[in-house]
């Protein structure tokens, strides 16, 4: 299958509108020759587009992906990976890793050192500051803020001037703290996890609009929130990896109503629904096995009905993108 490429903002990187989310592989019990496959068909299926973070599985995703993506013609993949997150040994020894944030600037060229080791390899193209916001630090956000951008956002901005990369952002979620990084820093991308979804549209109103203004391109993880898009069964169904409500869940339960009215399967909506904004350049779901990743290609590549978008925007579900 031969996938559309859309540029990165205003550099001349495209990636793939499918892309490869890298966090499931860091966390599913698979074994290295099992991860390389499922790069390996993913490459196959036409994806061009991978992304990690040392987080993934305390540097599992990374070492995963590095090792799959050596098989094959690095000049044709894009690759992203994020700062903001050392990896050290933890007080427990036994050889068990924990996180320290820090968003200095010299943890920026430290962290993406640690990814080449990690990677197996000696650049990547995209590198985003991995979780500055309100979601991941609470009350503690503000001061997180100004330290990244007077540290590790301006390290970034150097990397990219020097050619060390090719481009870089956020990757968080939330688009308020992308609105506010735009504000300060020439971005190229962000990375914004579960906001521009079926299920949540506000982005709709301001963020996205300033992104197609600036020309900063917007990548789109977790298009499923987190598995509540792609669960038919409520007890399997998480939303924000935590249990869904009753409103979310009956809001997606008249979503899926709408999509069996035109044959379509909720979940091709939702991989396909983001990427009608002109400022999505990518949607990159994750791939725990071998079995998702097909059916995210499949999903991907199903034809889906022009009426489907507007009767979703008539029921008040799903707003038409403009």
């Amino acid at each position: 299958m031969t996938i559309e490429k859309r540029r990165i903002g205003q550099t001349n990187i495209e990636v793939t509108t499918l892309g490869f989310g890298g966090a499931p592989i860091g966390a599913a019990d698979l074994t290295a020759e099992e991860s390389t496959k499922i790069l390996q068909a993913a490459y196959d299926g036409g994806i061009r587009y991978f992304d990690t973070a040392p987080l993934y599985g305390l540097g599992v995703s990374e070492e995963r992906v590095g090792k799959g993506i050596a098989q094959l013609p690095r000049d044709e993949l894009i690759l992203s990976t994020k700062v903001g997150r050392l990896l050290a040994p933890s007080a427990g020894g036994a050889g068990e890793l924990t996180v320290q944030y820090d968003y200095t600037y010299d943890a920026a060229r430290r962290s993406l050192d640690a990814s080449f080791e990690r990677l197996g390899l000696d650049r990547v193209d995209i590198l985003l500051c991995h979780d500055i916001d309100v979601w991941t630090h609470g009350d503690a956000q503000p001061d997180i803020f100004e330290i990244a951008v007077n540290g590790i956002l301006p390290a970034l901005r150097d990397l990219r001037e020097q050619g060390v990369i090719r481009a870089f952002g956020l990757g968080v979620n939330e688009a308020a703290v992308c609105s506010q990084i735009m504000d300060r820093f020439e971005v190229d991308c962000f990375l914004l996890a579960g906001r521009f979804t079926l299920l949540e549209q506000e982005p709709l109103d301001e963020f996205l609009p300033k992104c197609v203004e600036q020309n900063v391109s917007v990548i789109i993880g977790g298009p499923y929130n987190s598995g509540l898009l792609a669960q038919s069964n409520r007890e399997d169904a998480t939303y924000d990896y935590k249990p869904v409500n009753d409103q979310r869940w009956a809001r997606v339960q008249q979503i899926r109503k709408v999509c069996d009215n035109h044959g379509v399967d909720i979940r091709a909506a939702a991989l396909q629904y983001p990427l009608r904004h002109a400022a999505v350049a990518s949607v990159i779901p994750g791939s725990a096995n071998m079995q998702e990743l097909e059916s995210n290609l499949a999903l991907f590549d199903a034809p889906l009905p022009d009426a489907l978008w507007s009767d979703l925007d008539e029921a008040g579900l799903a707003r038409t993108v403009k």
